[in-house]
């Protein structure tokens, strides 16, 4: 099972959306990197819903339910989209500047390549952002 971050712009599509929704297709991923993350990934994978702008933070845990497959709403078969399905809303949302005052996460995709907007998370990157957020701290 591999990691993800996934961030969206909370009034565009937010974590509460995907929440009443059930599931959805993740689109919208043209970065060409962030789209080779998207090749990456498999059923059973696991993500972190990042929400943008204002808010800065993680919101939610969801699952990737498909493999990548061509966006259905485009004619261009380099861009890729896979369903995901809304887990559980986390405890205590763990913003931005938590994590980068965390220096665990120096190396941390989110903070070095801040545009990308699907992020790879290492297991104990993971490990450590779901102690913060049951703990808030």
């Amino acid at each position: 099972m591999a990691y993800w971050l996934l961030k969206t712009e909370p009034e565009n599509y937010s974590y509460f959306d995907l929440e009443r929704d059930g599931s959805t297709i993740w689109d919208g991923v043209n970065n060409p990197l962030a789209l080779k993350h998207i090749r990456t990934m498999l059923i059973g994978d696991l993500a972190l819903i990042y929400h943008t702008g204002k808010e800065r933070q993680l919101i939610g845990v969801a699952e990737i339910i498909s493999q990548p497959y061509t966006d259905p709403a485009l004619n261009d078969s380099k861009r890729l989209v896979v369903d995901v399905q809304a887990v559980q809303r986390v405890k205590q949302p763990v913003t931005l500047a938590q994590i980068k005052q965390d220096e665990k996460f120096t190396d941390f995709d989110l903070l070095r390549l801040p545009r990308l907007s699907v992020v790879p998370v290492s297991q104990d990157y993971w490990q450590r952002l779901m102690d913060l957020l049951e703990s808030g701290d």
